[in-house]
């Protein structure tokens, strides 16, 4: 679990610290770091003139360790600092000195030349957009299209949310150090660090223990032993049965969301459906269930029965006040609830209410502009998630390029996994009929989540362009044995 760890700005210091309490000189962490980046670069790049560029803080420190190991090995160093090397301090200072080449004023022209740069100006430290001498190399490197390594993370680059403090530099490798920050996997912060690399510099394990962090890159390593799995005297009653609420026009997001928890592993799944349309949906897959339901009465009776222990609402339910009454009937009811989309939308004049009446396990699952008709505030999404989980009282699946689940505890999970093809029509639904099916089966909400995002992804990307959501489910069944058997 330990691989999957995300540490704040504020989390990195907090390690740095305890590392250096601990026994490990911060000059000896310094040197480490610059050796890793200057290995890096060795690995990828021929020999070639290169651009330094350091900043007045740690992070410069570990350029001019770069700078001198690459200029030991016979690279071309141009070494170019923001400021006066005689108001360097600490670390920086010694490394400063250990430097024998010339240290030139940061200015566009250090580039001349050079179509490799080092970013070492100011890493996570940055909590202003970067101005002066710093923007203006950055933008050049940037209209130069030059090869650009990034320290730690790229400058301008806030490393708890992804979001750019006025430029940064669009790095080819990013190369950070102990842990990676939510910065490099949450947008647009992910696609400027380029590919990431994670060096090991020394820090011991054991200062994560006194750091406690509850952020999490989605990997299986993270849910894999809590994954449902079918057992030897179980059945399909013990598997779970999940009712799916269908609207009565567009019929096909329920029905994709019931075949994804069909193939997710629910034992049963019925589609309690509109009496007007029951004929649509009893067309469709023989395997899922179709109940036709007349009325709120008839929907609540249905679920009265305790062996349909999960609700799916909101996949093209309508945003009426009938959907509205039945999100609410199936809360009361205690079920497992998983809501998106309409389900959402229709509480977005008064989201206190469902709040208020979530006492079962929940998870929501809102993109973007769902998400803002419910919850106020402003911040990073990861900030955002956290919030809502706590004012909610639900698990939070925030969805996107870089999902993120959040659950009340503050414990948060950001995935990297979803490819840009599942950006089309009803891939949604199938998200949602996934992380449905899994907890139907008892998975915990915040797992199923996580595994939910998790197959979603590598599903779309076993199914490469031209997918479409209807493929997604036949995909599940390859990627799931994969999963369990890896």
């Amino acid at each position: 679990m330990n691989d999957c760890v995300l540490l704040s700005v504020e989390e990195t210091y907090q390690a740095d610290a305890r590392a250096t309490a601990g026994g490990v000189p911060g000059v000896e962490l310094m040197e480490a770091a610059g050796r890793a980046v200057a290995n890096g670069i060795r690995q990828r790049w021929d020999k070639q003139p290169v651009a330094v560029l350091c900043g007045p803080g740690s992070n410069g420190g570990d350029g001019f360790v770069v700078a001198r190991l690459l200029r030991e090995a016979g690279w071309p160093v141009r070494l170019a600092l923001l400021g006066s090397p005689e108001k360097l301090t600490g670390d920086a200072a010694v490394n400063a000195k250990r430097w024998q080449g010339t240290v030139a004023e940061l200015k566009a022209d250090v580039l001349d030349g050079r179509r490799l740069a080092v970013d070492a100006l100011f890493g996570a430290g940055l909590t202003r957009p970067l101005e002066g001498a710093a923007k203006t190399v950055i933008d050049a490197v940037n209209a130069r299209k030059m090869d650009c390594v990034a320290i730690d993370i790229p400058s301008g680059v806030d490393g708890d949310t992804g979001e750019v403090l006025g430029t940064a530099p669009r790095a080819t490798l990013t190369i950070t150090f102990f842990r990676a920050k939510p910065g490099h996997f949450l947008l647009p912060g992910r696609i400027l660090c380029g590919d990431v690399n994670i060096a090991d510099i020394g820090i011991p394990e054991s200062v994560l223990e006194g750091i406690a962090p509850k952020t999490f890159v989605n990997d299986p390593s993270w849910w894999r032993r809590r994954y449902p799995r079918p057992k030897a005297e179980g059945n399909k009653y013990s598997r779970g049965h999940l009712v799916v609420m269908g609207g009565a026009e567009m019929t096909g997001a329920a029905r994709l969301a019931a075949g994804a928890a069909r193939r997710a592993g629910a034992g049963l799944v019925t589609i309690a459906a509109p009496s007007e349309a029951f004929a649509i949906y009893a067309a469709g897959d023989p395997g899922t269930l179709v109940k036709p339901i007349a009325d709120d009465a008839g929907f609540e009776d249905f679920l009265s029965d305790p062996r349909r222990n999960a609700v799916l609402a909101g996949p093209g339910a309508g945003t009426g006040e009938q959907t509205r009454r039945r999100v609410l009937a199936a809360l009361q009811a205690e079920k497992t609830c998983l809501l998106d989309a309409d389900a959402l939308t229709v509480f977005q004049d008064a989201p206190r209410h469902l709040f208020d009446a979530i006492h079962s396990p929940c998870l929501l699952t809102p993109h973007e502009g769902e998400f803002r008709r419910l919850f106020a505030g402003g911040g990073g999404k990861l900030a955002r998630a956290r919030a809502a989980a706590r004012q909610s009282g639900a698990v939070i699946l925030l969805k996107g390029a870089d999902t993120v689940i959040a659950a009340a505890d503050e414990r948060a999970v950001i995935d990297a996994t979803a490819p840009p093809d599942l950006a089309t029509a009803g891939t949604g639904d199938v998200l949602a009929g996934i992380a449905a099916g899994l907890m139907a089966q008892g998975m915990n909400v915040f797992d199923a989540a996580c595994a939910a995002v998790w197959l979603h992804g590598k599903a779309a990307a076993a199914v490469g362009p031209g997918l479409i959501a209807e493929d997604l489910p036949k995909a599940l069944p390859r990627i799931i044995a994969e999963l369990l058997n890896p």
